[in-house]
């Protein structure tokens, strides 16, 4: 999520000036006051004046935020997006897919957005392992029309031999662009590409 500020925060008996950052998973108090609260625990959200207002399991959470106290409580009433919706894809834009999907999050987010061709597809999405499984994604994609994007999706992790940086060097050395990055599991990321100008 992102959001960060300096504020007043009460909570559990305790009260102090903190730096409140607001992660995708937790919220995060360091200063006066001390605390990692899981966003899952949260079971209320409300703004009262100046004031944002969590209910959690350790009592009320309140940060004097001022007129970003309604920000922050969009953000943490508002779903994150899915991964079908990181990805862009679904019944509206289907996908052609390149490899075989086993990822159990990926396959939910698949569900119903797979190509049965690529006249059909709006976008590709590869399963790579090895820069041959690049060569066939690059291969396949080209079946598409031009500006259609091609999501690769590699290992994460220290454990894994074919992530993030060695994928974006040779993408970016068969002429196409890195344009957004996303998790989809505990170990895969996805990167989406497309064609660099002049490239063919």
């Amino acid at each position: 999520m992102g959001l960060e500020a300096v504020c007043h925060a009460t909570w559990n008996g305790g009260a102090g000036e903190v730096k409140a950052l607001l992660e995708s998973r937790e919220l995060i108090l360091r200063g006066e006051v001390r605390r990692t609260l899981p966003l899952a625990a949260i079971t209320a959200v409300a703004v009262e004046g100046d004031d944002l207002v969590l209910a959690t399991p350790d009592g009320r959470l309140i940060l004097t935020l001022g007129v970003a106290a309604a920000r922050w409580a969009k953000k943490l009433t508002t779903p994150p997006p899915s991964l079908a919706q990181k990805l862009g894809v679904g019944p509206a834009a289907p996908v052609l897919v390149i490899g075989r999907v086993d990822d159990p999050a990926l396959v939910e987010a698949l569900e119903g957005a797979v190509a049965a061709t690529p006249a059909e597809a709006r976008l590709a999405l590869a399963m790579v392992e090895n820069a041959a499984d690049l060569e066939r994604a690059v291969a396949a994609h080209a079946s598409l029309p031009a500006g259609d994007a091609l999501w690769i999706i590699h290992g994460k992790g220290p454990k894994t031999t074919f992530g993030e940086a060695p994928v974006r060097a040779w993408m970016r050395a068969t002429g196409f662009m890195d344009t957004k990055i996303s998790a989809v599991s505990a170990t895969l990321s996805a990167t989406r590409y497309t064609r660099g100008p002049g490239s063919t």
